[in-house]
């Protein structure tokens, strides 16, 4: 959470809500919103650190408010993390490592903890597609990422599929 609200705030100061808000808007209801206090205990640990600093303004009628604004180190922060690729795909896995020990345990039949996978990803696959058909056509951004969500699920069930095929050859 702290580089994609660094991120937001490159473009110019902010206040919590409004991170919450533009991460909504920009993600849609696929990619998991955190709450509004997990944004301002980020945006306090990334003043601490010096990433960015706050200022309070005054509202009438209301509490004063935070405005967030990056500071150099925050700017140089960001430009690290969109120059850095990401460490996928991903090698620890936690099904793998059930499915590799399950033998050894004698506590769980590997077939079955395939099949059990693989009803789980096809119903988070229709979850997706019921998101997808819910979302705002206008918000590529969300699409994009139900898409790939999408197409990351579909990869992991050719690959239980191909578990599975090996298993049964073994037998």
């Amino acid at each position: 959470m702290r580089l994609p609200l660094l991120a937001l705030l490159a473009r110019g100061p902010a206040h919590g809500y409004e991170l919450k808000q533009d991460l909504e808007q920009l993600l849609g209801s696929a990619y998991p919103q955190p709450n509004i206090g997990q944004i301002y205990v980020t945006l306090g640990r990334l003043e601490k650190s010096g990433l960015i600093e706050g200022e309070e303004v005054e509202q009438t009628g209301r509490p004063n408010k935070k405005i967030y604004r990056l500071t150099d180190a925050g700017r140089e922060a960001v430009s690290a993390w969109f120059q850095k690729p990401e460490d996928e795909p991903r090698v620890r896995d936690e099904f793998f490592l059930k499915l590799a020990l399950a033998p050894q345990t004698g506590l769980a039949d590997q077939i079955t903890l395939i099949n059990k996978q693989r009803r789980q990803y096809l119903n988070t696959m229709r979850h997706l597609s019921k998101l997808a058909a819910a979302e705002d056509r206008d918000n590529r951004i969300a699409h994009l990422l139900i898409e790939g969500a999408m197409l990351h699920l579909q990869a992991d069930l050719d690959w239980l599929e191909r578990c599975q095929e090996e298993l049964e050859e073994l037998e």
